[in-house]
């Protein structure tokens, strides 16, 4: 199983699949990686030499933040916006959608699946003892 960027690459997998498993490389940027190291797309991820594998390993850690580098990034953004009391910041304190989504309907698993729905108004009668 090839280890790139600390991530195990799946085996069974095509070179540009297996190469999304690595947080922060999608589809459209595994394809370019694996362009500009001229490699097949198609092939097999176990099917890739030694040689193959260290070209891929110098392109991703010299070029591209990933993994860990990424999250910190992205977490010390959301922080700053926090600090700062923007509004996007107050909407990740809250837990809520930040980018303007509606939150009447449609955030049942933000708002914890809280379901307001009224009935008819009418309770059955009850029966006699």
């Amino acid at each position: 199983m090839p280890r790139i960027a600390g991530v195990i690459i799946p085996d069974n997998k095509q070179i540009w699949v297996a190469l999304a498993y690595i947080h922060g490389i999608g589809r459209s940027l595994s394809e370019k990686i694996l362009a500009e190291a001229g490699i097949n797309p198609i092939t097999q991820a176990a099917k890739l030499t030694s040689e193959e594998i260290g070209r891929l390993k110098e392109i991703i850690e010299k070029k591209y933040k990933i993994e860990g580098d990424l999250r910190r990034e992205k977490m010390m953004s959301i922080k700053r916006l926090k600090d700062i009391g923007s509004w996007r910041g107050l909407r990740h304190i809250k837990g809520l959608p930040v980018r303007g989504q509606r939150t009447k309907t449609n955030t049942r698993t933000v708002r914890g699946n809280v379901r307001k729905t009224v009935g008819s108004g009418r309770k059955p009668a009850s029966e006699p003892t």
